[in-house]
């Protein structure tokens, strides 16, 4: 067990997909005891024991979090990080790179079908990274895995990143990609009144705001899917406490988010404009929320479906109690979070078709 478990760790210390889906299809026990092996120094007993090896790996190298004061750097680490653990893509039918000629500028955005004869649902989908990074291609397997099991086109923007960009700058340029999207409905053979907004992390918080900027338009999104969003820079919950060290988001993470995002830009922590929480909340469209059990942010996002509820709003809350924050990343390499984000593609389609109904 010790020689398996030294060449499993020199492999995993690598960072490459391949050793990762390996370590994957080993029972828990193994996992758990590498990751004991490897030093992991904190006590999650409900963890994902895969996490726990990515991180206790991660941890033996000194590296914690993911953004840091070097934002070129960080950007790079991350589309490496992801190319890493890249996989055959999941197949579709359509995959499409289009620019987007937008009120605010032009954009690139990706563009997902699944049966493109035939006229479906389009989700327009924001992508996590802290509102600093990330790209079409960091997202590339989650959005093909979305549209696959929620049997809906989905359109994947390309947004500007903070710090360049500042709040106002890309929020905006979300919801004229929102706007674009609605006027262009024919052309992109979308069922009549089936357009929802979705994103992960700073995505959801990003589909959380557009939705509520939108809601009396005529663009107004029909539904929301915010996958363990960010949702409220102001407080700080009891999750936040319990989960800012040792996993993927870290405290660390998020204060660099908090500078570069709102701090840099003179926006105030309790603004609309970056939380949602603080928001105009009535007919906002059906919201369905994903949480991660071991995420900093994981308060925020049951704390906003209470919210929401409160005001009449049609919510459906899931939690994967054994994930951290960031798991829909992780698809390519772990079996589990592929499961986990097919449930989630299929079930949020359950409850938009019957609340479109």
């Amino acid at each position: 067990m010790n020689a398996l478990n030294h060449r499993l760790q020199a492999l995993l210390e690598k960072g490459q997909g391949a050793a990762i889906r390996a370590l994957d299809r080993l029972p828990g026990f193994v996992q758990e005891g590498l990751a004991k092996g490897l030093g992991y120094p904190f006590i999650f007993p409900e963890l994902d024991p895969l996490i726990k090896c990515m991180m206790a790996a991660q941890l033996k190298q000194s590296k914690t979090g993911f953004i840091g004061a070097d934002v070129p750097r960080a950007r790079k680490a991350f589309a490496l990080q992801m190319q890493a653990l890249k996989v055959k893509p999941a197949p579709l039918r359509q995959v499409e790179d289009l620019r987007l000629p937008l009120q605010s500028g032009t954009v690139f955005a990706r563009h997902y079908h699944p049966a493109p004869n035939k006229k479906l649902p389009m989700i327009v989908f924001y992508h996590g990274g802290g509102f600093v990074l990330g790209n079409l291609d960091t997202h590339d397997e989650a959005c093909r895995l979305l549209a696959l099991h929620a049997k809906a086109q989905v359109l994947s923007i390309d947004y500007p990143l903070a710090p360049e960009a500042s709040p106002r700058q890309l929020i905006q340029c979300s919801e004229d990609a929102l706007a674009w999207v609605f006027q262009n409905s024919r052309q992109l053979k979308i069922l009549k009144g089936r357009i929802a907004v979705a994103g992960d992390s700073a995505g959801g918080n990003i589909a959380a705001v557009v939705a509520q900027r939108a809601a009396k338009k005529a663009y107004a999104p029909h539904a929301q899917l915010l996958i363990y969003p960010v949702l409220d820079f102001q407080s700080r919950h009891p999750s936040f406490y319990a989960y800012k060290d040792g996993l993927v988001l870290t405290g660390q993470d998020i204060g660099y988010v908090t500078a570069y995002y709102a701090e840099q830009h003179q926006v105030a922590l309790n603004d609309p404009l970056i939380s949602p929480a603080y928001g105009k909340l009535e007919k906002l469209a059906p919201a369905y929320i994903v949480a991660a059990g071991h995420d900093a942010l994981h308060d925020e996002a049951e704390i906003y479906a209470h919210k929401l509820r409160q005001q009449g709003v049609k919510v459906h809350y899931q939690e994967y109690a054994d994930q951290a924050h960031g798991f829909i990343n992780l698809t390519p390499v772990s079996l589990r979070a592929r499961k986990y984000l097919a449930d989630t593609g299929r079930n949020f389609r359950r409850f938009w078709d019957k609340k479109a109904g």
